[in-house]
């Protein structure tokens, strides 16, 4: 059955919705685009060929499923609350609020009006770190205690750090520091830059201490979601193995020491198949296989049209996949991760009142 949504707000992020709809029509269809104003709702018809306009309620007549809201940190709650009001069933791109306070706002008002959200936390749906899950899942590492990501910022990091570590709302204490070094800019949002020029780069450095003797190591570069000179990096240490970047290490049954990497299954390098993403390997099984292949999608949108997909899920039977309350745990550490960074004083988390 088709996805069928409206997009509030247009920029990078709602971007992928609409790219994803035009590769996957069979999937997803947008009803209507909700800009500030009329101008901004014409230009975006002309540009993607499909129905916009600056008001909401002319939108939600077109009877989508759902509503994707992707519009800036500050005005995220008054909107959502809006859509609350309305019964409307909300997929939330930006993080739910811009501060603690806000947050716990919000999870009232989500009980009052029995909110239906969802958040788009994509990355535990990006093939690698769902091959990792599930490697985790059938018990090559043990229990995972301990684990370093210098990839993902904020609460990217911190969903990362929850899921792999098994971290349901317990408390944690949190250092943190941040530096500045000079690197080579290569790549961003705006594409490729030959020119040379050096910029400013933050390097945010944090560790959280939960209660239960878990610990995750934040490392991450303001550069390193695009940048070709700045890799990423993953450890994750269980009492029987770890994974390192793509290297698997772990005792089997009989206690002797197996090392095995990922292998990434592309269709189309060297040959002449259209290019798409097919699966993960690791050892003689396929821990993560594209549900969308063979659209032609990069790790990101396919974590980005899993969302939609769970979230019309949600919509038809209730089964969350990313809730508001999983949202707001993340966002509201990620708060206090920044916090601890910018500061640089030690910082510790109090229980919330969606953790209640």
């Amino acid at each position: 059955m088709k996805a069928k949504f409206i997009v509030i707000g247009y920029g990078w992020r709602a971007d992928f919705y609409y790219r994803i709809a035009r590769m996957l029509p069979e999937q997803f269809e947008i009803c209507a685009g909700v800009l500030r104003t009329a101008e901004r709702a014409e230009e975006v018809s002309e540009k993607e060929g499909l129905f916009a306009t600056c008001d909401l309620e002319e939108a939600l007549a077109k009877k989508p499923d759902f509503a994707v809201l992707c519009v800036p940190r500050t005005i995220v709650k008054e909107y959502l609350v809006r859509l609350m009001e309305l019964q409307v069933p909300v997929l939330c791109e930006t993080p739910p609020g811009k501060d603690s306070a806000e947050l716990n706002e919000l999870w009232a008002e989500a009980q009052r009006l029995n909110g239906r959200v969802q958040v788009v936390e994509q990355y535990f749906l990006q093939p690698y770190y769902a091959g990792a899950l599930e490697v985790i899942k059938k018990g090559f590492l043990g229990e995972v205690s301990e684990v370093m990501l210098s990839a993902l910022h904020g609460y990217h990091a911190v969903s990362m750090y929850r899921k792999f570590l098994n971290i349901g709302y317990e408390n944690c204490t949190i250092q943190g520091q941040k530096f500045i070094s000079d690197v080579t800019a290569t790549n961003g949002r705006k594409g490729f830059d030959y020119s040379g020029k050096v910029v400013k780069m933050d390097r945010d450095w944090a560790a959280m201490s939960f209660e239960n003797g878990k610990t995750a190591f934040l490392d991450f570069g303001g550069e390193q979601y695009f940048s070709t000179i700045r890799t990423r990096r993953w450890n994750i240490r269980g009492v029987r193995g770890e994974i390192n970047d793509s290297t698997v290490r772990f005792l089997n049954r009989e206690n002797m020491p197996v090392q095995q990497d990922f292998r990434r299954m592309d269709i189309g390098i060297n040959n002449n198949s259209e290019w798409a993403h097919k699966g993960i390997m690791f050892l003689d099984e396929e821990v993560y296989a594209n549900p969308f292949y063979p659209a032609r999608l990069n790790d990101d949108e396919i974590a980005v049209a899993s969302c939609l997909c769970g979230m019309q899920e949600y919509v038809m039977t209730g089964k969350d996949f990313y809730p508001l309350k999983e949202a707001l745990q993340d966002t509201y550490l990620s708060f206090e991760m920044e916090r601890a960074i910018e500061s640089g004083e030690t910082v510790r988390t109090e229980t919330q009142s969606w953790a209640k």
